[in-house]
């Protein structure tokens, strides 16, 4: 199944006019200039290896010089946890994929189409130190450059453009031009593997409000909030909720919580019922329903803005009844103080006096 990086990737990029943003933020200042932006269109299909989908996410574009002639622009999205070494010989792969792919569809044309192919790399481990040539992995006789050279030409030249993240201060990736929506996707891509990002967000309002404001404003907000809450830890929550309720009123900002919190129900239904599909056992259901409906409640609490110590998170968490996570996900889409949604805080006392 695809994860949070993928969707959230392909979610922001997948749009011919937010791709555009990136596009021209990496290509040669000359390809930029012979585009015809107005022709670029997102092609369906994958051809990243299955088992490599959860931390890749490729995108293929189709759009046409200014003079007629097609281009094919390839984009990996790469937010796996490790630099990989090998990653020209992949694309190398992936675009000779696409080659294939296009001749099978159009038997009639004589020459191939362009592909230029451009990686984009938010991993946590700093900055991209791969060879980005393909003739940089083979070792060539010789024992200097001369000597080497010779050799060159039997070796595949193929070298692809970077967009390194990491790479970028905060300053610049501010100033690119583009839709709100992909400025904030940079940044939280950018540090979102780093411990800087729950510092980060409420330095960021002003630009969640301009995303909120933004044509189809509401859902795109929905889906940042969504990744932060899915992929950040405790600080993170925290700020994410600080953020939401900076830039939304009390009741929106309620009923943005209570839809995500209706989508956490179906999402813990389906991860427990594919955890359990995959352990083969009904204990294996319960226990991915169990632990898929804790998470949810702790992602709710954090959107609230309620404080849940450590042990109250463990509790919640270790809870295997879900009779009890019920009760607890249903009194959270309300509780505004912890008790409430453990013990039945104010509505307990309420049944008592009626």
């Amino acid at each position: 199944m695809p994860g949070p990086h993928d969707l959230f990737a392909r979610y922001t990029f997948g749009r011919p006019e937010r791709a555009e943003a990136e596009l021209r933020a990496v290509l040669p200042a000359h390809v930029v200039s012979e585009v015809d932006w107005s022709s670029l269109r997102l092609e369906p299909g994958s051809v990243v290896d299955p088992e490599l989908r959860e931390t890749e996410s490729d995108l293929l574009f189709t759009a046409r010089l200014r003079t007629g002639r097609s281009l094919l622009l390839y984009v990996l999205l790469e937010h796996q946890s490790t630099v990989d070494r090998w990653m020209a010989l992949r694309m190398l792969r992936y675009v000779v994929r696409q080659v294939e792919r296009w001749r099978q569809e159009h038997p009639e044309r004589s020459l191939l189409p362009v592909i230029i192919p451009l990686v984009m790399y938010h991993g946590p481990e700093g900055a991209w130190t791969a060879p980005r040539r393909v003739e940089d992995l083979f070792e060539l006789p010789g024992e200097i450059e001369e000597e080497r050279n010779r050799w060159r030409a039997w070796v595949p030249r193929f070298e692809y453009l970077l967009d390194d993240l990491t790479a970028e201060r905060e300053e610049a990736l501010k100033a690119r031009p583009g839709p709100p929506l992909v400025r904030l996707a940079w940044l939280v891509l950018r540090y979102g593997r780093t411990g800087e990002l729950a510092r980060k967000l409420p330095e960021w309002v002003g630009l969640f409000a301009q995303v909120q404001a933004a044509p189809e404003g509401s859902e795109h907000l929905m889906v940042v909030i969504r990744y932060l809450l899915w992929t950040g830890d405790k600080a993170v929550h925290d700020a994410t909720g600080q953020v939401l309720h900076s830039v939304l009123d009390e009741q929106r900002a309620e009923e943005l919580m209570r839809s995500y919190g209706e989508e956490l129900i179906e999402q813990g239904r389906q991860q427990g019922l594919a955890q359990g599909l995959v352990r083969g056992r009904e204990e294996g259901l319960a226990r991915g329903l169990s632990r898929g409906r804790a998470e949810d409640i702790l992602r709710i609490l954090a959107i609230r803005r309620v404080h849940v110590e450590e042990g109250a998170r463990q509790r919640i968490l270790d809870c295997t009844d879900v009779d009890t996570l019920d009760s607890w996900f249903d009194r959270a889409l309300q509780a505004t103080t912890l008790s409430e949604v453990l013990d039945g805080g104010v509505h307990a006392s309420r049944r008592k006096d009626s």
